[in-house]
C-alpha cells in the first residue's frame, strides 16, 4: 500500500478501514512530559516533531480571572487550576428550571469564536486531520448544573435535565456546522457516562434522558459532514448499544481499569465502529518499564488492529504523571509494529522495542 498522509490515514480509520499504518494521537500530552521529550515545545509544535497524525483545537471562549486559581468562563461556569493541562470545573450557573430559562448560552456565530480553529486548518489542511473538540450530550449539563445537580434532577427536576441537554444539542450541532465551514476533518467529545464501578445513571435514566438526544447530536455532525470520536471513561458496558445506536464512528479510550477488553470490544462491535485506545495510562504508563508498554501497546495492537479500524493511543491521556520514556516506548513500538499488514509472529519475550536513540 503506498503511503498515505496523515489526514487520509485518520480518515481511513473513521470510515472503518484499514490504513497504511495506525495511527496515533492524544487528547492530551501534559507539558511536563512534552518538556521531557521536546524542551520548549508548544502541543502544535509536540505534533509536528514527533509525526502524530492529528492537530487537535475547539471554539475559542473568553474566561476572566475571579480568584487566585479561579476563572470564570463565556458559559458561567468558574473552573479552579490544579496545574494539569485542563482546570477542574467547580461552580455552574444553573441551579434550578428558572435559571436555565434566564440563562444565554455564549453565541456560536460570535466574531473570533473560530480563530483558533482557522489557524489550524490553515497551517495543517491536508497534511495533518484537524480535529475539533465539541461536546455531545452530558459535559455542558454537568458544567453549568454540577454533576449532583444534574443527577439528582433527573429524579427531582427532570425538566431541567431536558433543557440543559437540549441547550447542548443545538449548541454543539451549531458549532458543528460553524467549524465544517472552515474545513475541519473530525470532531470529538469528552462527555464521559460512566466511572470504573458503574455508569453514572442508570440505562433506563441514559436511555430517557440521553439516548434520542445523543442520536441527534450525532445525526447533526454527520450532516455536517464530520465523522465523531466519542470519548468515555468508566465502564460503559450497560450502555454500549445506546452508544452505538448514536452511529459514532469511533469509541474512545475502552477504558481497561474499568475492566474493558479492547480484544473483546473489537471481536463484539468492531464492525458497527473504529476503536481507539488503549494503552494502560493509570498503571503500565505511569508506573511500569518500558518493556511493559511496549508489551502492551503490541498486545493492543494483536487484539485490535485486524481490518483496521484502529487509532492506537493511552488509554485517556499522557498526564503528568506518565513516565516520558514510557510514552516514547509506545509511540515507538506503534511505529515498529503498527504497519499493515500486522505481521506479530516474529515477537519474543526479549524484543522490548527500545531502539530509540
Amino acid at each position: 500500500m503506498a503511503e498515505m498522509t496523515s489526514t487520509e490515514r485518520v480518515m481511513c480509520v473513521l470510515r472503518n478501514e484499514e490504513p497504511d499504518r495506525i495511527p496515533h494521537f492524544e487528547w492530551i500530552i501534559d507539558r511536563r512530559v512534552r518538556q521531557a521529550i521536546c524542551p520548549g515545545c508548544s502541543m502544535e509544535e509536540f505534533t509536528v516533531r514527533m509525526g502524530l497524525d492529528a492537530i487537535l483545537t475547539g471554539p475559542d471562549f473568553k474566561k476572566e480571572q475571579i480568584g487566585p486559581k479561579r476563572y470564570r468562563n463565556e458559559w458561567g461556569v468558574v473552573s479552579e487550576d490544579t496545574g494539569e493541562e485542563h482546570a477542574f470545573p467547580v461552580d455552574g450557573p444553573i441551579k434550578s428550571l428558572e435559571d436555565l430559562h434566564n440563562y444565554e448560552p455564549p453565541d456560536p456565530h460570535a466574531p473570533g469564536r473560530y480563530d483558533s480553529v482557522q489557524k489550524m486548518v490553515k497551517r495543517y489542511k491536508g497534511r495533518l486531520a484537524v480535529g475539533v473538540h465539541l461536546n455531545d450530550v452530558f459535559s455542558i449539563p454537568r458544567y453549568l448544573a454540577g454533576f449532583e445537580g444534574v443527577l439528582m434532577a433527573i429524579v427531582a427536576e427532570p425538566e431541567l435535565v431536558r433543557g440543559l441537554v437540549e441547550l447542548s444539542v443545538e449548541t454543539n450541532i451549531a458549532m458543528a456546522k460553524e467549524v465544517a465551514r472552515r474545513g475541519v476533518d473530525f470532531i470529538f467529545t469528552g462527555d464521559d457516562y460512566a466511572a470504573a464501578e458503574r455508569p453514572f445513571m442508570s440505562p433506563a435514566s441514559f436511555r430517557e434522558f440521553l439516548a434520542e438526544p445523543l442520536r441527534r447530536v450525532v445525526a447533526g455532525f454527520h450532516e455536517a459532514g464530520l465523522p465523531i470520536i466519542k470519548h468515555t471513561d468508566g465502564k460503559i458496558g450497560p450502555l454500549m448499544n445506546m452508544i452505538l445506536d448514536s452511529e459514532i464512528d469511533c469509541l474512545d479510550p475502552i477504558d481497561p481499569i474499568a475492566g474493558l477488553d479492547i480484544g473483546e470490544i473489537k471481536q463484539k462491535y468492531g464492525d458497527r465502529v473504529a476503536l481507539k485506545g488503549n494503552v494502560d495510562c493509570a498503571h503500565t504508563l505511569t508506573f511500569g518499564s518500558e518493556e511493559d508498554v511496549v508489551n502492551e501497546t503490541k498486545e493492543v495492537i494483536r487484539k485490535a488492529a485486524h481490518g483496521g479500524g484502529l487509532i492506537l493511543s493511552s488509554s485517556n491521556s499522557i498526564h503528568s504523571a506518565v513516565k516520558p520514556g514510557n510514552y516514547l516506548a509506545m509511540w515507538n513500538a506503534l511505529r515498529m509494529y503498527g504497519k499493515y499488514p500486522i505481521s506479530l509472529q516474529s515477537w519474543g519475550p526479549s524484543d522490548t522495542g527500545n531502539t530509540f536513540a
